[in-house]
């Protein structure tokens, strides 16, 4: 149980990409209904110093000069500097300025500078970036700690518990997954009240379970129930820490961390969600999240105009097991209202690289009453009323119960 939990905790923290694999590697994941809130590395870093979280000092410049000013002032022996931006892999990244690496490490001021001069303002391209990569807008000018050890450790909501649960591995600093596929012994889990929240045991033996030892097993227990508050504080869905380590001066240490907020909270959490990084979202897949509606760009020609996740992931299954491949993920969601089908078109019309538009109509017959289903249908397929750039051909195929009612408006 534990070791598919911690899987999970990975996998959605990482990507939401819409593939059959993402399925059968993470079974019970809940699939959000928005696009998730994205924060750069250095606003999760601020949340967590400011709830009392143990990580390194940094600070965060938009120029070179900044980025020197930055160094002098951490007056560290040794610094990291680290571009922002969402997408993973850094390390191996490439710029455009010819510069290799997203993340370096320096003993020398100086060269902050020179090396913030080839990150700032060009576009770092890595595995999980488009091929055209990122441009980079802030660099993150951090102390660079010596890391004696690495574990793993993640606080998410899980609805077989029907509440939070921590999750920690002994073997940090890697992916998740491969531990919890190859040593799934070393996954351990502990289930929280969300009623009584986290107990002093519980944090002390997952310290424990983590390999801490001595003076630093109660002060991981201290990091651990730290979390934990934070993880109810902002409204987290999955709080994940890789690594949590301890140096060799004695001091555990939240070196890197990924958080991820409930899109539902945004009313009591002004603050978090005015933070949102949209500069690397595609713009279209912004302008849905406007209209209620969940759209992924993907790489191929057919669009697809879904209602409901579970068939709109199937239907991109379909046009790839048959040889084509879709442009999109698209959800119109549960109550959907004309003026939300006519974006929607819209969105999938403005994208000059599709050729074919799917749309199966079956889920609208079963969602809606027939009235409902007879308002929709002709807007969908002629576009009533629409503007003449958004006619385009629409060949319907309509099967099952009831599929006479289809062509009565033809």
């Amino acid at each position: 149980m534990a070791a598919p939990m911690a899987a999970q905790a990975g996998k959605v923290l990482r990507s939401f990409a819409i593939r059959t694999s993402l399925l059968n590697r993470t079974q019970g994941v809940q699939v959000t209904s928005r696009r998730w809130l994205n924060l750069q590395e250095y606003q999760s870093k601020k949340l967590m110093a400011d709830n009392g979280v143990t990580v390194q000092r940094f600070f965060v410049a938009d120029s070179a000069s900044d980025a020197l000013q930055a160094a002098k002032r951490l007056n560290a022996r040794e610094i990291v500097l680290k571009a922002q931006i969402l997408a993973g892999g850094r390390g191996k990244g490439v710029f455009d300025s010819g510069l290799k690496g997203g993340v370096h490490l320096t003993t020398d001021p100086n060269k902050v500078e020179t090396l913030a001069k080839q990150m700032i303002g060009y576009h770092l391209t890595t595995k999980q970036t488009a091929k055209e990569g990122v441009k980079v807008h802030k660099v993150m000018v951090a102390e660079a700690l010596d890391i004696s050890r690495e574990t793993y450790l993640a606080i998410l909501m899980d609805r077989a518990c029907n509440g939070p649960v921590l999750v920690g591995s002994p073997q940090g600093g890697v992916d998740i997954e491969e531990v919890a596929e190859k040593t799934p012994e070393l996954i351990f889990k502990e289930e929280i009240d969300i009623f009584e929240g986290i107990k002093d045991s519980q944090a002390l033996r997952m310290a424990d379970n983590l390999g801490f030892k001595g003076p630093l097993r109660q002060q991981a227990a201290d990091q651990i129930k730290k979390l934990y508050e934070l993880f109810l504080k902002v409204d987290a869905t999955q709080v994940e820490v890789n690594p949590f380590g301890e140096t060799p001066e004695g001091q555990v240490v939240c070196f890197d961390a990924k958080i991820n907020f409930d899109d539902n909270a945004e009313f009591r959490q002004k603050e978090i969600f005015a933070m949102d990084d949209t500069s690397e979202t595609d713009p279209i897949e912004s302008e849905a999240a406007s209209y209620d509606l969940k759209y992924i760009g993907m790489e191929g020609n057919i669009a697809c105009f879904v209602n409901g996740a579970g068939l709109a992931m199937a239907t991109c299954d379909i046009i790839d097991l048959y040889g084509g491949k879709p442009a999109n993920f698209l959800d119109l969601g549960g109550g959907v209202k004309e003026a939300q089908v006519y974006q929607a078109f819209k969105l999938l019309t403005a994208d000059p690289k599709t050729c074919l538009s799917w749309i199966p109509f079956g889920m609208l017959a079963i969602q809606h009453h027939k009235t409902r289903v007879r308002s929709i249908i002709p807007v969908v397929v002629f576009g009533v009323n629409w503007s003449q750039d958004l006619q385009r051909l629409v060949v319907p195929r309509v099967t099952g119960s009831e599929h006479q009612m289809f062509f009565q408006h033809f």
